[in-house]
């Protein structure tokens, strides 16, 4: 017998928890900074967190439906189901959820503005509407090659700065840097979802950086972004920026290996593994990474 999924079970696999990790990351590295500098405050970094992730459930939402709408999912996707094109829900369904989502995100927003002022008005803002922007409106930024762009800022730079500025009212040298790595495997983690699309996307008109480089332009980004990434923690250390604590990021080099391997030799729908596999390494660099700042 088939086995029907339940409503919970389906706005589970719209939220897409498997990308998760690519929110959570750069929250726990800048409050790993602020720690390590003794500026920590418990309750702006738990909301910085929780903002995080309902903005990454909404912008998978955003992206389900308006991918739907636009037709980018029509021609035998690739990559995780989408419940759009499914049919588990109508477009107004997850339209609805999205606004949901995003408002239960400017809620935790305004606990933040009390604590950070006026800036981060300007960066929950801009961060709803570029998620929104990057496969919704009139110019989509993933439909025109600047997807990358914007992940590189809004899940590498906005969030570790803006998390540390949330706790210690400015950003220092350390923080900045140490949201360099997160944007780094962040846009990789991109990066590969487009390389795993580049032949339906170019079918669709959808004009990733992937389909513009071409599958050998993406991979070599792709090991360009890991390779840059393990080198600002000895960078760090040598500006006197960080600790050598930093360098224990360097311990998941292992993961590095198999993924690139996997980036070279295989395309299409085995890159899926790959996919998740980019997303564990973020999250076991962004851990080892605050794990050395705060103890050494």
């Amino acid at each position: 017998m088939e086995h029907t999924p339940t409503q919970l079970q389906i706005w589970l696999l719209a939220a897409r928890p498997k990308t998760l990790p690519a929110a959570a990351a750069p929250v726990i590295v800048g409050t790993a900074v602020a720690v390590s500098e003794g500026v920590f405050s418990f309750g702006p970094a738990l909301a910085a967190l929780l903002g995080a992730l309902l903005l990454q459930i909404g912008a998978n939402l955003a992206n389900d439906v308006f991918d739907f709408k636009k037709g980018a999912d029509a021609t035998g996707r690739l990559g995780p189901l989408r419940v759009t094109q499914a049919g588990l829900l109508s477009p107004g369904q997850v339209m609805a959820g999205m606004w949901l989502t995003f408002g239960l995100a400017a809620l935790v927003g305004l606990y933040l503005v009390v604590v950070g002022g006026w800036p981060i008005v300007a960066i929950g803002i801009l961060s709803i509407i570029s998620a929104i922007a990057y496969t919704g409106g009139p110019f989509p930024l993933g439909y025109n090659g600047l997807g990358d762009l914007f992940v590189f800022i809004f899940f590498g730079l906005v969030a570790v700065c803006g998390t540390y500025y949330v706790q210690a009212g400015t950003v220092s040298a350390a923080a900045f840097w140490a949201a360099v790595p997160m944007c780094l495997l962040s846009t990789a983690i991109l990066v590969v979802n487009n390389l795993r699309d580049v032949d339906t996307d170019r079918a669709v008109g959808k004009k990733t950086l992937a389909v513009r480089l071409g599958a050998r332009g993406a991979q070599v980004e792709y090991l360009l972004l890991l390779g840059f990434s393990y080198a600002i923690p000895p960078l760090m250390w040598l500006m006197s920026v960080s600790t050598p604590g930093a360098m224990l990021a360097w311990l998941s080099l292992p993961l590095v290996g198999p993924l690139a391997q996997s980036i070279m030799r295989q395309k299409g729908r085995p890159l899926n593994q790959a996919l998740a596999g980019t997303a564990r390494l973020e999250l076991a660099y962004g851990f080892l990474f605050s794990v050395g700042v705060m103890i050494f």
